[in-house]
Order: structure tokens, then sequence, then C-alpha cells
């Protein structure tokens, strides 16, 4: 270990030990994270959530160990399929040694743990390196956090998408040249395919090694895949990936990508180019918008941040669950209210947003989705519109670039930089 990380280490554990050294803030935030598990748990049991991912994770796990069908089978009552790459199946082989009900608890505790790593993450992405090492901060806001629509969807389904944020997130954050900076990032592409729009991020600001370091890690997940199921990975990368459809439909209130706003907005199933067309122009300009920001304001946490909302904005199904970006979000924008009332506004307007479930609200049964009113579309996607209005924002805070190089910033920078420079049925 260098001497670096022995003082890194050496500051945590002194502002760890600052947080547990105050029992009284230590104890009562401890209970409110027992009490937020305690109130899932209770949801629980009156209204029965489905968890269903989980077991679709479970049965791949079981294809991929036993030489079953990995892309034949459907599971729960909503007869869903695999959905995954056969890396992914591979890495579910360990859930088949719990029943689904030890399964479900673990899962639970796992994304507990997660979300807590997640915010630690974002925190110190966003440069509160303070609060990133302080207990009772982190178990205060794990608690509040799960309450989060996306967030609480992801405990909801036993869903991946926690681990897979925070491997990319960690990932990314660490600086330039750091040894296989973007490996991670690739398998977390291996596991689900969005988070390969990383690596062009990467392209994009001229850090051509790392990007290359992520198609490596991609690359290593499909053989390792092909590798023990052969047959199972030539049927995914050349059919079953194209399917689309059987992911679920894109229509429902549960897509919040932007080909979801286009269907319900022109209350046709299956827009085609006119979704296409909007979904190419988006991801160019949320690619734009992300080198914009890591250039000429030096904020690579703020391009990661605008490249995962590019993706699920572009992606053609983004479920609710799938936003669980919004936790880095909301903590970068919690980073930049010092002494700026109108931004502590904007936090509580965003929040709201991630917190109000509008979508869930409106009568969404049958085919209702496509028949909307005007005035309730908002409500039936306020993500995309929300990613939509925050590349906009960013682009128009970064029209005057300012007198340092951006490009010369390698890490995720601390708010004070900012002050140096001026300024229906679904599968998982």
């Amino acid at each position: 270990m260098s001497a670096a990380d022995g003082t890194r280490t050496r500051t945590w554990r002194r502002s760890w030990g600052q947080g547990a050294a105050r029992p009284g803030r230590l104890v009562i935030a401890a209970a409110l994270l027992i009490a937020s598990l305690a109130g899932l748990w209770l949801l629980y049991q009156v209204l029965p959530l489905p968890m269903s991912d989980i077991a679709v994770y479970r049965a791949e796990g079981q294809a991929a160990s036993s030489g079953g069908d990995l892309y034949g089978f459907t599971v729960t009552k909503w007869a869903l399929p695999a959905t995954y790459p056969p890396f992914a199946a591979v890495l579910f082989i360990p859930t088949t040694w719990l029943s689904l009900g030890t399964l479900i608890v673990v899962g639970v505790l796992v994304n507990a743990a997660l979300l807590a790593l997640l915010i630690h993450l974002s925190c110190k992405a966003a440069g509160l390196r303070k609060a990133s090492r302080t207990a009772p901060v982190i178990l205060v806001t794990t608690a509040l956090g799960l309450w989060l629509e996306p967030v609480f969807q992801t405990f909801v389904f036993g869903q991946v998408n926690l681990a897979l944020t925070c491997l990319v997130l960690w990932d990314l954050s660490r600086p330039d040249g750091a040894r296989f900076k973007g490996f991670a990032t690739g398998i977390a592409a291996g596991i689900k395919l969005t988070p390969a729009i990383f690596g062009v991020y990467l392209l994009v600001t001229g850090r051509v090694k790392a990007a290359f370091t992520v198609l490596g890690g991609f690359l290593a997940s499909a053989l390792l895949g092909w590798l023990v199921l052969p047959d199972a990975s030539i049927e995914y990368w050349t059919r079953r990936m194209f399917e689309t459809g059987r992911v679920g439909k894109a229509w429902i209130v549960d897509n919040q990508s932007l080909q979801g706003l286009i269907t319900r907005v022109l209350h046709q199933p299956e827009p085609r180019l006119l979704w296409a067309v909007p979904a190419l122009l988006t991801a160019a300009a949320g690619l734009y918008t992300a080198r914009r920001v890591y250039l000429r304001r030096g904020l690579d946490s703020w391009g990661v941040l605008c490249t995962a909302i590019t993706a699920l904005l572009v992606s053609p199904i983004s479920w609710s669950h799938h936003w669980v970006w919004c936790v880095p979000l909301l903590v970068a924008l919690a980073a930049r209210t010092r002494r700026r009332p109108w931004r502590r506004v904007l936090l509580a307007a965003v929040t709201l947003a991630f917190a109000a479930r509008t979508m869930w609200i409106i009568p969404h049964t049958g085919d209702l989705d496509l028949h909307f009113a005007w005035w309730q579309q908002p409500f039936a996607a306020p993500y995309p519109l929300l990613g939509l209005a925050l590349l906009a924002a960013v682009v128009r805070w970064t029209r005057k670039p300012p007198g340092v190089p951006g490009a010369a910033v390698g890490r995720f920078p601390a708010p004070r930089a900012e002050q140096r420079v001026p300024s229906g049925a679904r599968a998982v």
C-alpha cells in the first residue's frame, strides 16, 4: 500500500470514527434505517410485492448450471423470459444455492448495502468527502433514499441496477491512468448492454485507452459467457439481443425512455422512425453535452451523469427502476446548493419528481397508456422529460468556457472547483 493509500485509509477511519463517536446521532440514524426497512417489510405483508426479477435471475442461474435452454423458459405468473447476455446467467449461478424465499431476503439486504455504497460513491464524486465518510449521514440518506421511486422499484423487483451503477461509478471516478480503468464498466456492459455507452463517452473525451479497456472488459465477459454457454451465446448475440419486444411493451408507463414517451404521445405502439430519429439525435446531443461539460468545466462527474441520462433516454426500454442514477444526480445537485437558494429549490423539485410516482397515479390499466390526454402525458413520463431538461440546462450552463481548460482535470472535482473557476407484463 502506498503512502497516499495509507493516508486515505487513516482519513476514512478518522472520519468514520468521528461519526461513530457521537452515539446519539449514530443510534438515531441506524434506527431510521431499520424503521425504513421495517416499513418495506410491512408493505410486503399488506400488499405482496412481486420480486419477479430475482426469480428470473435464479431461473437463469439454474439454466446455466444445468445446461437448460436459457432463452426458452418463462417464470412467474407474468411469463417472464431471460433477457440478459449469457455472462449474466453465469454470474447468477450462486442464486440457485438458496431457496427463493431466502434469496428475496438476501436480495433486500444486499440492495440496502449497495444503496449505502452508491451514496458513498456519489458523495465522493460530488466532492462531499466528509459526508462520504460519516456513518450517520450514510445511514440516514440510505433510509430516505430507499423510498425514491426508482430505488424502491429496484427493491420491489429484486433488480441489479444498484450493483451496476456502483460498478460503473466506482470505475469511472478513478483517476485517468488508473490501472484497468474502464474494465469494470465493460463487465457491467456484459451483464446489461446499456453501460457500453460509457465507453463512447471516454472515447469522445479523448481517453482512448480507457475506452478500449471498456471494450476489453465487455469482450472478456462475452468470451466467458461463450466458453460456459456456447449455444446460448450464439443464440443471444445473433438473435435474442435484437428482439426488443421480448423485454416488454414499450408503450406502458413502466417504460420511462424516450420511446415510451413518444409511443404514448402519438398513441402508436410502434413508432419506428418517429422514435429512431429523435433517439439518434438525442444520443448525439447527450454525448456532446457530456463531452462539453467535461472539457469546458472539468466536471467528469457531470459528464458521467449526462452520459447515464442519455443512455436511459435512448434505450428502447428504460423501466422506471433503471433510473437509480437519480441517486448520484441528487447528490451532485445537493453539493452545489451552498449560498444558492434557487438551486435548493431545484434540488427539492428534482427530488419530488423522483419520489412522486406520478406514472403510477394516473389510470393505466389495460391499454389506457395509449390513450392518455395531453395533460396526462407529463405525469406519465416524468423521467424522460426531466432528463431532456437536464441536458438542456447543462448545455446552457456551459455556454461560456471557464478560464482553465477542462481537459486538464482528470478526476471528479470537488464543488469548490466551481467556485474557483467562473462559471403491464414487464421483463428485467
